[in-house]
């Protein structure tokens, strides 16, 4: 079976596990709407009760007396009415239980896929585009949902009831009372297919208008540290019109729909209006009969200047679905492997490992390197030449371009993930700490970790002693990002989180290239323990960081150009040797002698 590509196709194939409580709803809409068409019958039977008395419809049905008739009506008014109420809270309570379980699960299952997207799809959008489509995409398709839908149903219930009336009734009045649906109906057909790509550009300056804040609000330091708060808010200002003008667009569009409408709406309740009144007078046409044709004309006709409303919603609704359900069918770049790893000796190695970013020069270029479990191996290397990008590779953030990565002698490509990256521990240089408490921070990786375990691994990264005096102690909130703390801080308690898990691999990618001399000592401490009896993975600038590594791997250009200890490097005369020269001021105290 092909899959449906109109946005409410997609929607209903999505949501058919919710199939029973959108024909609830959609039955509580119709039943509502009959309820709500049957006043107009009442004041019909009313009028022809004043008029024909015992001779009225009513009468027909054995109430002769005109008290017991009006009487009969009263009583038909209270329950039409009581009904009419109790299905408007029905499909009332059931349209906003099924939006709010929608979005609720759309919103989950869109923020799960994402997840499970591999790096690359990040690299090319922006944080706030993404948290546009997640957060108020979802919600414009909830507010539909939440009335809109009802209206479109109650809007087909009428057309249809009310016309078969009018060909039953009065078939000669019908064509030109019913001829303006059509009409209106092409009409908004029309209005529809011109709308619907406005909104997909409103939608898409909503996106940009949000990634462009995002980002702003993320390096709010950065622009006051330069002074760029004017230039930042003429940026911002750009693009708020960009949206704004879109946005006017699609309302110019829009608001054009009922006052166009409108006189065709209006001719056909004129024609029911002076032929069924000559009708009436010629007595061809009941009085009463005539009273309701005359308001039924009215809740035919009359509605229909809201579909311009409705179909405003309704291509709103469309546009932000087709994002949302855009970004759920967005395949997998990185497929899960299947071989479950629960424990892993720590053994890794790269066979003939080439890589490049998509559309990108290569990165790394046929490294073999082989690390043996429980070893300490340290990657150096100038900017850029591909350190970093082997734990990625090692982490499965990326899947090779040829050769190999393993754990255990298994292709990580054929392990499960979780299973891959519960074995192996990061600390970066980026640090990321969630808004939350230092104890939550820690715990992040395992969050049933008792206090004592969570105090004894902050021990460890030497974090425990500036914890402790903190305001609030393991319980302070570090604020968004950590930044209530300052970056050698952060820094350990990554170290701490990473320790908690007890990882059979531990990755150290530049995690001291960005603190002072006082951190990386406690981080150097802290490894020295951390580090028996397990495989350590160390990428540094540093060479003083590394100067104990069982094997230092350095790479130039995406290859490996030099192995071995630190003083076989340093006995080898090679670029190994050339650094640690300038790291330490050997090779200047050289030119000056």
């Amino acid at each position: 079976m092909s899959t449906p590509r109109s946005p409410i196709g997609r929607l209903l194939r999505y949501a058919r596990h919710r199939r029973n409580a959108i024909v609830v709803a959609a039955s509580c809409s119709v039943v509502n709407k009959l309820f709500d068409l049957a006043p107009p019958v009442l004041i019909g039977a009313a009028v022809d009760v004043v008029v024909q008395q015992e001779d009225s419809f009513v009468a027909g049905f054995g109430v002769e007396s005109v008290d017991a008739q009006i009487l009969w009506l009263a009583l038909a008014t209270l329950v039409i009415w009581g009904l009419e109420s109790v299905f408007e809270y029905a499909y009332a309570l059931s349209w906003r239980n099924l939006a709010q379980a929608l979005q609720h699960e759309l919103r989950g299952d869109a923020y799960e896929h994402v997840q499970r997207l591999e790096l690359s799809y990040f690299e090319d959008r922006s944080t706030g585009g993404l948290l546009t489509v997640l957060a108020e995409d979802i919600n414009q398709l909830e507010r539909f949902l939440d009335d809109g839908a009802n209206q479109i149903i109650q809007l087909i219930t009428t057309v249809l009831v009310v016309g078969a009336l009018f060909v039953a009734a009065v078939p000669t009045i019908a064509p030109l009372a019913i001829a303006p649906t059509p009409l209106v109906i092409a009409g908004s057909l029309w209005f529809q297919r011109r709308l619907a790509p406005r909104y997909e550009t409103v939608r898409a300056k909503a996106a940009q208008l949000a990634g462009s804040l995002s980002n702003k609000l993320s390096g709010i330091a950065t622009i006051k540290a330069f002074v760029a708060e004017e230039a930042e808010a003429e940026h911002l200002e750009h693009d708020s019109l960009a949206y704004c003008r879109a946005n006017a667009e699609a309302i110019r569009l829009s608001s054009a729909f009922v006052p166009l409408i409108r006189m065709g709406i209006v001719l056909g309740f004129t024609a029911t209006l002076v032929m069924g009144a000559r009708m009436a007078v010629d007595g061809t046409l009941n009085v009463g009969l005539y009273s309701v044709l005359v308001f039924m004309t009215q809740r035919l006709l009359w509605p229909l200047t809201r579909l311009g409303t409705i179909l405003d919603q309704y291509q709103r609704a469309m546009a932000s679905t087709r994002r949302v359900l855009d970004l759920l069918d967005t395949p997998l770049g990185i497929e899960d492997g299947t071989t479950a790893l629960a424990k892993v000796r720590g053994e890794v190695a790269f066979e003939t490992v080439s890589f490049a970013y998509a559309s990108g020069p290569t990165v790394l270029d046929s490294v073999d390197v082989h690390i043996p479990a429980g070893s300490t191996a340290a990657f150096v290397g100038p900017t850029g030449s591909g350190k970093s990008t082997l734990v990625k590779l090692l982490l499965r953030f990326y899947d090779t371009t040829a050769g190999q990565v393993r754990v255990d002698g298994h292709d990580v490509r054929d392990v499960v993930m979780a299973d891959l990256r519960r074995n192996i521990g990061l600390v970066s240089q980026d640090v990321f700490l969630f808004h939350g408490t230092v104890r939550e921070n820690i715990a992040y990786g395992m969050p049933s970790a008792s206090a004592g375990d969570i105090e004894a691994a902050a021990r460890l990264a030497e974090a425990h002693a500036f914890i402790e005096a903190l305001p609030e102690g393991y319980d302070t909130v570090v604020g968004e990002r950590g930044q209530k703390l300052s970056g050698g801080q952060r820094q350990r308690i990554s170290l701490a989180r990473a320790i908690l898990i007890d990882p059979a691999i531990l990755i150290l990618d530049e995690a001291t290239s960005a603190v002072d001399n006082e951190t990386e000592a406690a981080i150097q401490r802290s490894l020295d323990r951390i580090a028996r009896d397990r495989t350590t993975i160390v990428v540094a600038h540093r060479l003083s960081t590394i100067r104990n590594a069982d094997r230092t791997y350095v790479i130039e250009r995406g290859r490996v150009t030099e192995q071995g200890t630190h003083d076989e490097l340093l006995a080898s005369g090679g670029a190994y040797a050339a650094l640690w020269g300038v790291q330490t001021g050997e090779a200047a105290n050289l030119d000056s002698r």
